[in-house]
């Protein structure tokens, strides 16, 4: 089996934001963002497999804080899962202020990655080396976000769904319910 460095694929990508990527109130779309995300996952996991990929899933994207017009948004892509066709994709997302050089936070991010063969079949990636805390810090995270959203597909399946357990939840919030009986 094969093995690579993690460092061997990471991509960073900066790129100025422009008027045509804002909405009316001077901030940079959302979706604009996302669609530049997918693009470094792409890179960065394509990189990695030497096969073109797919997104399989996207695990939540938090918008920290806005990205204006005029700013350098900075992405980084990194490895940071595989198994056997799939990787996880860790982003970090940062806008720059380039008069100030303020440099914030705006989300992070995690895409499942799956590499192709020519004919749209799976194909195995090569595996991790990981060399450092930080590196096995998130495999180890990736190996428990996947398990939770096992999990929680699980018990939320119609088959195994039992109301009564979720009502009292449900109640504390801004519903109201108008239960048939």
């Amino acid at each position: 089996m094969e093995y690579k460095k993690i460092e061997d694929s990471q991509v960073v990508i900066t790129e100025l934001m422009l008027p045509s990527h804002s909405n009316f109130g001077g901030k940079i779309h959302g979706g604009y963002i996302l669609g530049l995300m997918d693009q470094i996952a792409f890179a960065c996991a394509s990189k990695h497999s030497g096969h073109y990929c797919v997104t399989a899933s996207v695990n939540r994207v938090d918008f920290l804080n806005p990205v204006e017009v005029g700013q350098l948004l900075t992405m980084k892509a990194s490895v940071n899962f595989t198994g056997r066709t799939s990787m996880v994709i860790g982003l970090r997302v940062e806008a720059e202020n380039i008069r100030t050089g303020e440099v914030k936070h705006c989300n992070s991010s995690y895409f499942t990655m799956v590499a192709k063969d020519d004919d749209g079949r799976s194909v195995p990636v090569p595996g991790l080396i990981l060399d450092t805390e930080e590196a096995v810090r998130r495999f180890a995270r990736s190996i428990k976000r996947q398990e939770q959203a096992r999990m929680r597909g699980k018990d939320f399946e119609p088959s195994q769904f039992k109301i009564e357990d979720h009502l009292e939840l449900v109640k504390k919030h801004n519903v109201e319910l108008q239960l048939e009986a």
